[in-house]
């Protein structure tokens, strides 16, 4: 069943009828995903293609069920997008928007961490954010909620992954797949300095998931979120995790890549990361097709 999404999960695209969402959400339909509707404001009542629309995620979800949205709202109402799936209920939210202001995520992340709370103090599933600036995810064969190349996920494994980088998610999903090996889940988490979910908020997931023998862990150089993975597999992880760290021939002093590549000090460079995952015991690539050897020699072990 892989973790987070399923077959059975039932999602809604608010912002569908803009092109982003559209394009997307017939690509979500196309790998099998439970498309059920989606959210525009201002257009309730209308259909596009096959899918109702409505003017508000509860509205949706009273209708539909759904359990997830995926959110293809421009940065300046992403957050209020967020929230107001939060406020409805929905147990996993996705945010694909890049850009979206910093102060307007802390907001976000922080209510949505509260209404967490207390969903799961009433005997709620919870209210989980993935994102945003992220790819979003994939049980693979089951459902996609997220804008990955579907044709790179054909081969359903037992490998899972997790990435801050949407393009080294693609690289490292269509490497396992053209290996055989597959994946079980892909969660791209996204590379903003504020996102709903980190490296060590899913691992756990993956160690308690039957369906996956080992975990692959894509960073960047930047933030604190390696060396928090690393101290987490450290303390309690017994399935292999391998790494891998891109932008580690970075020039100092030059700004690179997400607006989460932000070094603090010693904290947030290749360094700091490497000695992090030695320290854990976690093998780390090189390159990035090294990863299968890794992955293969860890599962042997």
């Amino acid at each position: 069943m892989g973790i987070l999404v399923n077959k059975d999960s039932k999602v809604i695209v608010q912002g569908m009828t803009g092109s982003e969402g559209a394009k997307h959400s017939r690509a979500m339909k196309e790998f099998g995903t439970q498309v059920v509707a989606g959210v525009t404001p201002g257009k309730g009542g209308q259909t596009f293609e096959d899918w109702p629309i409505y003017n508000s995620v509860a509205e949706a979800k009273a209708k539909h069920g759904a359990d997830v949205s995926i959110i293809f709202v421009p940065p300046a109402g992403a957050a209020d997008a967020v929230l107001e799936a939060a406020h409805a209920g929905i147990p996993l939210i996705v945010l694909i928007t890049e850009g979206v202001p910093t102060v307007d995520m802390m907001r976000a992340v922080q209510q949505v961490k509260e209404l967490d709370q207390l969903s799961r103090a009433q005997g709620g599933k919870g209210i989980r954010l993935i994102g945003g600036n992220c790819p979003g995810l994939v049980t693979n064969g089951e459902c996609k909620v997220g804008i990955m190349p579907n044709r790179i996920y054909t081969n359903k494994g037992r490998i899972g992954l997790i990435s801050r980088s949407g393009t080294l998610t693609y690289e490292a999903a269509k490497l396992l797949n053209d290996a055989g090996m597959g994946t079980s889940t892909t969660v791209g988490i996204g590379g903003d300095p504020v996102i709903g979910t980190t490296f060590a908020d899913v691992l756990p997931m993956f160690e308690e998931d039957p369906d996956t023998d080992a975990i692959i862990v894509i960073g960047e150089i930047g933030g604190a979120d390696e060396e928090a993975a690393a101290e987490y597999i450290a303390q309690n992880m017994k399935k292999p995790v391998v790494a891998f760290i891109s932008g580690r021939s970075a020039p100092k002093g030059k700004r690179m890549g997400h607006a989460g590549a932000i070094i603090m000090g010693d904290v947030g460079t290749p360094e700091s990361k490497l000695a992090a995952f030695k320290a854990a015991n976690v093998p780390v690539a090189d390159t990035m097709p090294e990863i299968i050897d890794m992955v293969k020699a860890a599962l042997n072990k």
